[in-house]
């Protein structure tokens, strides 16, 4: 499926870092990156339970939609104001509720060659329209659509564009997190223990190593064949990878080559 989603999107995939969250993903994640080529996969701290750190962490949001199909043949900048205006009233007003910072919005059209059974987000700025504006619009149009798909459809004469959605996402305004620098690692840790684990490559058990993720400190690298345990979950880390420690407490799961 990952594949089929790839080609269709005209993505080469091994050129992505996997990110494993939920408490079964880090079970299969180092066997996905074997089948799939990719050389990294990340498993964040708490990934077991990553549905309610995001649901803690998250700002306090709420999104308003319209659906309304306007051609950009036709492009009303006053109507586009009056109908975002409306969304974001409705948007902010709920979101003040609960948060009493600032409340910062996102202005999304999803969009569409009219015949399409489908559409595309493409933001927009936060502003108020004019008439002037429609190629702007435009060109954010096709800028996403080849972003997706690898080219727009340009040059037909005809081929309509049409927004479908207008939506107003509003929710207040966290500093954004520092980010973090990837560390291959060069210290190796020795499992304490070790037990056999089925390996699905070789239909057989392999001694594994048995590593507790809270013993591990920022640097520290496992050889795998490992299993790296915590209270939600395991992190199964396959023959030809490693798994390194980082200094955010996530786990880079990478090939061995990589040093």
């Amino acid at each position: 499926a990952a594949r089929v989603h790839a080609v269709e999107n005209g993505k080469d995939i091994s050129d992505n870092i996997m990110v494993a969250f939920g408490g079964a993903a880090p079970l299969h994640a180092a066997r996905l990156c074997e089948k799939l080529g990719i050389d990294r996969c990340l498993v964040p701290p708490g990934a077991g339970v990553g549905s309610a750190i995001g649901f803690l962490k998250a700002p306090f949001g709420y999104e308003s939609l319209a659906s309304r199909i306007i051609g950009l043949s036709g492009f009303d900048a006053a109507a586009i104001n009056a109908l975002i205006a409306d969304l974001r009233s409705t948007a902010t007003g709920f979101v003040r509720q609960g948060a009493s910072g600032r409340i910062g919005c996102e202005i999304t059209a999803f969009m569409r060659y009219r015949g399409q059974g489908w559409e595309i987000p493409v933001p927009l700025p936060d502003r108020a329209f004019a008439d002037a504006d429609v190629e702007m619009i435009r060109a954010r149009f096709l800028e996403a659509y080849a972003r997706f798909f690898g080219r727009a459809i340009d040059g037909l004469s005809g081929l309509e564009i049409e927004i479908v959605t207008l939506s107003v996402k509003a929710a207040d305004e966290r500093p954004a997190p520092e980010p973090a620098e990837l560390t291959l690692g060069r210290r190796t840790v020795a499992a304490a223990q070790s037990r056999p684990v089925f390996d699905p490559s070789s239909a057989g058990p392999l001694p594994t190593g048995i590593v507790a993720r809270g013993s591990l400190v920022a640097g520290d690298r496992v050889a795998g064949p490992a299993v790296i345990v915590e209270r939600e979950t395991s992190t199964v880390v396959t023959a030809p990878f490693d798994a390194v420690m980082q200094t955010d407490g996530s786990l880079l799961i990478l090939r061995k080559e990589i040093v």
